[in-house]
């Protein structure tokens, strides 16, 4: 008789059991979902992000055109016998004093002086220096050519600032280069005067940089300042050209797409050989003997 009352109460336990579980289960599930929402959100921001550092180039830096020049001449060596022989005429050292330099390829400098005595009646001095820079581009600095420009300008500032100068005036030049800038001023050193010129002209991205100054000593005259200018700016355009020449065949020239005209004869040679190698051909086929001259009178090219 107690048996049936004992199995139900026995039945009420099991269910209390499960209902109490009931709840844990479902929170066990919503806790799962809210973690896969939130990974999924999280793939949808770095899949965004991904493709807005796609759009903008990530950290790639940004690219800078070629420079035009990679090299820098001789800087004793820019200048012609002619033109050393009208600037410092009574130099000691035709071949001029290079300036030390760490790297060569993108710095140099040569000086010359001149002292052309003239006993009682006094003497004319003249000091020469030719100085060149040239830039790389690099992306994080620029290309060549704009810090040429930045050089350029410091170059004509820095002559500008001369201590003591007097007379100042400073006036651009065309013709010489992509920009050029003639400085000239007075100084005064142990009561001689010296006419000083800087010339300070940019071809692409290089820099050359001309000082030239003379003096009269021991009672001379002054020698005239505009005749100084000008050989300053002679110096300086001859000084540019022998950046250019340096450069040739990887300059701004080798971009014509033009054949050079010694390409052009190569290929003519090339005709030349092929129709000779056919004629060699058709004699081979018609007599031995002919064969025989051809090869020991043939040259390798």
């Amino acid at each position: 008789m107690h048996r049936p009352a004992q199995r139900q109460r026995q039945l009420r336990s099991r269910l209390l059991v499960c209902a109490a579980a009931v709840p844990v289960i479902l929170v066990a599930s919503g806790c799962s979902s809210d973690s896969d929402s939130g990974s999924d959100g999280a793939k949808k921001d770095s899949g965004s992000k991904a493709s807005a550092s796609a759009k903008t180039g990530g950290d790639k830096a940004p690219k800078v055109e070629k420079a035009a020049y990679g090299k820098l001449p001789e800087p004793c060596e820019v200048l012609s016998k002619k033109t050393l022989e009208e600037l410092v005429p009574k130099a000691k050292d035709k071949s001029g004093k290079a300036g030390t330099s760490s790297d060569t390829a993108t710095r140099g400098s040569c000086s010359w002086d001149s002292l052309d005595n003239n006993g009682v009646d006094g003497s004319q001095f003249r000091w020469l220096r030719v100085s060149t820079l040239r830039f790389d581009s690099d992306a994080s600095l620029g290309s060549g050519a704009k810090r040429a420009q930045d050089n350029f300008a410091k170059q004509v500032s820095d002559a500008q600032a001369t201590k003591d100068a007097k007379g100042l005036k400073s006036e651009p030049v065309q013709g010489v280069g992509d920009q050029a800038t003639l400085v000239k001023y007075d100084l005064k050193k142990d009561k001689d005067t010296f006419k000083q010129q800087t010339f300070v002209t940019r071809v692409e991205n290089a820099v050359i940089t001309v000082d030239y100054n003379g003096a009269g000593l021991a009672g001379d005259e002054s020698p005239d300042a505009g005749a100084l200018g000008k050989a300053a700016q002679k110096a300086a355009k001859e000084a540019a050209a022998a950046v250019v020449a340096a450069n040739e065949g990887g300059g701004k020239a080798s971009g014509s797409g033009e054949k050079p005209k010694d390409d052009a004869k190569s290929e003519d040679s090339k005709a030349d050989d092929s129709k000779a190698k056919d004629d060699a051909k058709s004699d081979d086929s018609t007599s031995d003997d002919s064969k025989s001259k051809d090869k020991s009178g043939t040259s390798k090219s």
